[in-house]
């Protein structure tokens, strides 16, 4: 299915299997009545476990959901066929035929996806997109996910792989990354990233207060640390997080440069860190973009479903299923 408008006023179940928690919600006329969440687990079993034991639970809280399609979004390299083949924030998590696994105990009205993909077709439908055509999706969490729509359309690619953004190599020589390779952009412009950077400053004697907020273990700062201290007005932070705005644009500059979107949603909890990375991020991307002054603005806004995209473009993406 390459992304044909499917019914957003019929009824869903979608599911987003994130690299921390796994997220079900039940969808109908596009709003969300229920939800259910669960820490995702690192092995096979354990995922395919959790997603039936997810969507079980918006099922009994939700009876009339009892054989509604069900829409799963998982992170990484999902074929075709539904199946999980790669995921770098899942280690042990390889050529894993998801949907054949799932599809005897929650019927075939199913489909798997990328959770980024499914995360940008929900924002298209019902989010900051709406009424857009040409559209990039980048989801920032433990990674970066990406989805793309081209002339309303969403782009999986041959395979469905298209929209694995996060591990561009922007520099060869950087940090390894969980996928093999080293220097991806998901090792500067994810939380980890963030994270990352953010233990490097400490270590260096840079940022007292993001070592405060971490029970003062240099080691054990994390991205939150930064964006709290930042919001409370912190140099050092601020500091910081200019930095991974820099990364951030850098990537979003190589994207909107092959691209061409009229629009970048990004979404995932580090954009909550709201203007103290937003505002560098865009002044970064304006300086990077190619001919900026000599071609319409690229705007740069915060997805509107929050954490609940990708869960959310799951469930439609299965009421796209039957059209």
């Amino acid at each position: 299915m390459r992304g044909a408008i499917g019914d957003t006023q019929a009824e869903a179940i979608g599911v987003d299997i994130g690299g921390t928690k796994c997220l079900a919600v039940a969808v109908r006329a596009g709003v969300v009545i229920a939800e259910c969440r669960l820490p995702t687990p690192a092995t096979p079993d354990g995922l395919v476990d959790t997603v039936l034991e997810v969507v079980s639970s918006i099922r009994c809280d939700v009876p009339a959901f009892a054989h509604a399609p069900v829409g799963v979004g998982a992170p990484g390299l999902v074929d075709d066929t539904g199946t999980l083949r790669f995921a770098p924030h899942l280690p042990e998590v390889r050529e894993l035929a998801l949907r054949d696994l799932l599809v005897t105990q929650l019927g075939p009205r199913l489909i798997v996806e990328n959770d980024a993909t499914c995360a940008a077709w929900a924002e298209s439908r019902l989010g900051a997109a709406t009424g857009r055509t040409h559209v990039l999706m980048v989801t920032i969490g433990t990674g970066i996910g990406g989805g793309i729509i081209a002339d309303g359309y969403l782009q999986r690619g041959r395979h469905g792989f298209a929209g694995e953004i996060g591990h561009m190599v922007v520099d060869p020589g950087g940090p390894r990354c969980p996928c093999g390779q080293s220097g991806c952009w998901e090792r500067y412009a994810s939380g980890s990233g963030l994270g990352w950077m953010a233990r490097e400053a400490a270590q260096a004697g840079v940022g007292r207060r993001m070592v405060d907020l971490a029970g003062g273990d240099p080691e054990r700062v994390r991205g939150e640390d930064v964006t709290v201290a930042a919001a409370e007005g912190d140099r050092e932070a601020r500091a910081v997080l200019a930095r991974f705005a820099w990364w951030l644009a850098l990537g979003l500059a190589n994207l909107a440069n092959a691209l061409d979107p009229e629009l970048i949603v990004l979404g995932g909890g580090i954009v909550e860190a709201g203007p103290v990375l937003l505002k560098p991020a865009r002044e970064a991307f304006a300086r990077l973009l190619e001919g900026a002054s000599h071609r319409p603005a690229v705007p740069i806004v915060v997805a509107a479903l929050g954490e609940r995209a990708g869960a959310v473009g799951a469930a439609l993406r299965a009421q796209g299923s039957e059209s």
